[in-house]
C-alpha cells in the first residue's frame, strides 16, 4: 500500500494478505512527520510534526486502485487514503486529498478536469569511479524522437513499456528524448484524480524497474550540466456534466471557448505562484533559460512550443491547453491541483488573456519572467492569497516551511562548483 508524501515520493508498507482485512478496517498507522522528512532523512520542523510530539496519521488501503505488480509475482499494490485520527478528516499535507478538494471545487462550477500527463526522465548505469556514482546509460546524440537500439542498446524503453502496460496505468507510447539516456513515456488522458494517481504510480514504477536492473531512473529537473532538463507537461481540458468538452467553440476566437480563454488567463495570472509547485526544487531553476524549450516567461501561444501555455492544434472534442511549465520532479498531485486552481480562478474572474505569442519565444520585451529561483517562487506562492486560499492555508504553510528548509540546507552546502571555482 503506497501513498505520496509532500514531494511525491511513494511512502509504503507491505501487508501480508492474511492481515489485509484488518488494515482496511482499522487502517495502518504512520508517523505524520513522514510528510515533513527530507530526502536526506531529516525531519523538518513543520507544524503538526515535531512540535506536536510526532503524532500518527491513519492510512487505509483503497482497494479500488488494487492491481497486480507485473514484476513481483504474488504481489498486488494499491494506493492509500490518509486521515488524521484526531479529526477524522484528511491530513492537511496529503497531496491526494488536496487535489480531490480542488477537483470538487471545479465540479461545483460544472467543470470536470481531464488531464493527460507527459513525463521525461534520464536512465543511468552504476559507475563507482564517477563522482556521483552514476553515468548516463547512453551518450548517443541527435536521437530525439527515436526508438529501437540506435540510442537504447538494451531495449530499456520497449521492456519498460510492456511492464507498465501490464500495471494498467494507461501508458500509451514512448520514445527516446532529446539528450542521450533521456526518455519520455506518455500516459492516456483521464479525469484529473485518476491521471494524478497514474502519474504517481508511473514515476514510482519506472524508478523501481530501474533498481531491479541495478540502474537509476531520475526525474530530477536537470541532472547533468551538459544536457537539457526533464519536463512534466500537462494536457488539460474540462468537460461539463454531460461530458462535452467545454474548451471548444468553433465560432469563438481561435476556436476556443470563453471558458478555455479564461482558464488560460488564470494560469498566466497565477504563474509565479504556480511555479513553486510546478518547479519545486533548488535544481528546478537550472532547467530554465533561453533556447532550452523550458518556459521561463509568462506567455501562451497557438501550437507554439516556446511558450509556457501551448494550445495544440486539435479542436472540437480534442480542444485543450498544454502547460509546459512543470519539470519532472514535481509531485503530480500538487502540480495538477495548483494548475486546476489557477485555471478555476481565471474562469471565475472572467478575464481574457493577452494576444497569443507569435514566433519564437524567450523575448523578455514581450513577456514577463517567471521566478528564477526557488526562494522567489515560494515568496510568490505565499503572496498569492487567492491561490493559497483555494489550496488551503494549512497545506500552504506546511509546504512553504518544508521547502524553505530545503533552501536553507542548500545554501549551507559547499558544492563541487565552488571548490573548482
Amino acid at each position: 500500500m503506497t501513498y505520496p508524501d509532500l514531494i511525491g515520493t511513494d511512502r509504503a508498507r507491505d501487508v501480508l494478505l492474511d492481515h489485509l482485512t484488518s488494515a482496511c478496517d482499522h487502517g495502518l498507522a504512520f508517523c505524520r512527520a513522514v510528510y515533513h522528512t527530507s530526502p536526506q532523512g531529516d525531519v523538518v520542523p513543520v507544524a503538526g510534526g515535531l512540535d506536536a510530539g510526532l503524532p500518527d496519521i491513519c492510512v487505509r488501503p483503497d482497494l479500488d486502485t488494487l492491481t497486480a505488480l507485473p514484476w513481483e509475482p504474488g504481489v498486488a499494490t494499491c494506493l492509500g487514503n490518509v486521515t488524521d485520527p484526531a479529526t477524522g478528516q484528511p491530513a492537511p499535507e496529503s497531496p491526494r486529498d488536496l487535489l480531490r478538494a480542488v477537483v470538487d471545487r471545479c465540479a461545483q462550477h460544472g467543470l470536470h478536469p481531464v488531464v493527460g500527463p507527459e513525463l521525461e526522465y534520464f536512465l543511468c548505469d552504476a559507475a563507482p569511479d564517477a563522482p556521483q556514482g552514476w553515468r548516463r546509460y547512453s551518450d548517443a546524440a541527435g536521437v530525439v524522437y527515436t526508438a529501437g537500439l540506435r540510442a537504447d542498446g538494451d531495449n530499456h524503453l520497449l521492456r519498460t513499456l510492456r511492464l507498465l502496460r501490464d500495471l494498467d496505468i494507461g501508458v500509451s507510447n514512448g520514445n527516446h528524448e532529446f539528450d542521450g539516456s533521456q526518455f519520455e513515456i506518455n500516459l492516456t488522458h483521464s479525469h484529473a484524480m485518476d491521471a494524478a494517481d497514474r502519474a504517481f504510480r508511473f514515476k514510482a514504477a519506472v524508478k523501481e524497474l530501474a533498481r531491479k536492473e541495478g540502474r537509476l531512473a531520475t526525474f530530477m529537473a536537470k541532472p547533468f550540466n551538459d544536457a537539457g532538463g526533464s519536463g512534466f507537461h500537462l494536457h488539460l481540458s474540462c468537460v461539463d456534466d454531460e461530458g462535452t468538452n467545454t474548451f471548444q467553440d468553433p465560432s469563438a476566437p481561435h476556436g476556443l471557448s470563453a471558458t478555455a480563454r479564461h482558464a488560460i488567463a488564470g494560469i498566466l495570472a497565477h504563474a509565479p505562484a504556480l511555479t513553486a509547485l510546478a518547479n519545486p526544487t533548488v535544481n528546478s531553476y537550472k532547467r530554465f533559460g533561453p533556447d532550452t524549450l523550458a518556459p521561463w516567461l509568462i506567455d501562451w501561444g497557438l501550437d507554439n512550443r516556446s511558450t509556457m501555455v501551448r494550445v495544440p492544434p486539435e479542436r472540437g472534442a480534442g480542444s485543450r491547453l498544454e502547460l509546459r511549465l512543470g519539470d519532472a520532479s514535481a509531485n503530480p498531485y500538487l502540480l495538477m491541483a495548483a494548475t486546476l486552481a489557477a485555471a478555476l480562478l481565471g474562469v471565475l474572474a472572467g478575464e481574457e488573456p493577452a494576444a497569443p505569442l507569435e514566433g519564437y519565444g524567450y523575448d523578455t520585451t514581450k513577456s514577463p519572467m517567471l521566478p528564477t529561483t526557488l526562494p522567489a517562487a515560494l515568496d510568490a506562492l505565499e503572496a498569492d492569497t487567492a491561490l493559497t486560499e483555494l489550496l488551503g492555508k494549512d497545506f500552504t504553510a506546511s509546504y512553504l516551511s518544508y521547502k524553505r528548509d530545503e533552501v536553507e540546507r542548500f545554501q549551507r552546502h559547499v558544492t563541487d562548483w565552488e571548490f573548482t571555482e
